[in-house]
């Protein structure tokens, strides 16, 4: 079978394509594209059309769907490099306008190439659909036996946590947070990883688009354990954007902040791309909603406990396990100047200050 040269206009597409053993076949990516780190330095054909980085995540939020209204892109593609690299094979999706290019805008880019590749449209809704996007691309590519035995292990490690979760004498109630502010509840396939996982989340829309959801109806829903997860961003961002929550009304009376059961995750690797990694996104939430029954073996910055610091307000994280500054002791003066009753509500910097 002729070796496709691929475009990817989808981050979750190039770590299917990778994880097929096809990275040398990968000629095009996109600006998000970042898992394996490998593959970073390829050529990238699709760009936001959004200057994100100086936005404000509310900002964000009204000019996507300002843009959705219009009907104008939130993506601009490098046409002359696209006719440059003469993909073979397009990987792109028409689930979420928000996450690729797709619909009628990949059809207006094709009509601008010379040779028309093979277009394969990936939009799972659910855990399986996730595999079977992958068998598609496999299909084309030849690599179908190798797709078979990922799926096969992903589906033997799923079964596994839903059957110590089963176990498990209660389903605490859960809350994933896709986006900060305005607040939007899980959808797509995060509600079946919560129900695997041993957890209920009653706000979120399984195998349907996420949703803006009223903070009146978190706060009413007592979250045991708060998940935040904004889409596209990683755990530094995460945590930071958590600070933005600290102020909400009826936030100190949600049983997760009384319990010291606010995470911070690592979205992009484990949540919001449907991609291979949902699997080891399945297992960390159960490790966040059953610690006692569920350890987790994958990098240290997948997650964190996030506190407010007891003297600036402000959002930081704790290590897995017992809290960073364990072992920490403040002076005398120190503590009375801060009026901190806990060393380890103290975020470093305030820490450092004090000690």
């Amino acid at each position: 079978m002729p070796r496709p040269r691929i475009v990817s206009f989808l981050p979750s597409a190039t770590e299917m394509v990778c994880a097929l053993g096809l990275a040398d076949q990968l000629a095009g990516i996109t600006h998000e594209c970042d898992y394996p780190p490998e593959i970073r330095a390829k050529p990238v054909v699709v760009r936001p059309a959004l200057p994100l980085e100086t936005m404000s995540l509310r900002e964000i939020d009204a000019a996507v769907s300002e843009r959705m209204r219009a009907g104008a892109s939130l993506y601009e593609v490098d046409e002359p490099l696209l006719r440059e690299l003469a993909p073979d094979l397009i990987l792109t999706q028409n689930l979420c306008q928000v996450c690729a290019p797709s619909g009628n805008e990949i059809s207006r880019v094709l009509q601008s190439l010379p040779k028309k590749p093979e277009i394969i449209w990936l939009t799972p809704k659910s855990l399986g659909q996730i595999f079977e996007n992958l068998r598609e691309i496999a299909r084309v590519t030849g690599t179908l036996e190798k797709a078979e035995a990922i799926i096969a292990e992903g589906r033997a490690r799923l079964d596994f946590i839903a059957a110590r979760a089963s176990a498990a004498p209660h389903r605490p109630r859960v809350f994933c947070l896709e986006w900060v502010d305005p607040p939007y509840g899980a959808g797509h396939w995060m509600p079946e990883m919560v129900d695997l996982a041993g957890g209920i989340d009653s706000l979120s829309r399984r195998g349907a688009d996420s949703v803006r959801v009223p903070w009146e109806a978190v706060v009413d829903w007592a979250p045991e354990v708060l998940v935040i997860t904004p889409c596209g961003f990683k755990l530094a961002a995460a945590i930071e954007q958590t600070g933005q929550l600290f102020h909400r009304a009826g936030w100190t009376e949600i049983p997760a902040v009384k319990q010291g059961r606010v995470f911070a995750v690592d979205a992009n690797s484990y949540f919001a791309r449907p991609g291979p990694r949902v699997v080891d996104g399945t297992a960390l939430l159960a490790r966040l909603i059953h610690p006692d029954l569920f350890e987790w073996t994958g990098p240290r910055d997948a997650f964190a406990r996030v506190k407010s610091c007891a003297a600036c307000g402000g959002p930081f994280s704790c290590q897995p396990g017992d809290c960073w500054c364990d072992g920490v002791k403040l002076s005398a003066a120190a503590r009375e100047k801060l009026q901190a009753p806990h060393d380890d509500c103290l975020c470093p910097k305030c820490l450092a200050a004090a000690g």
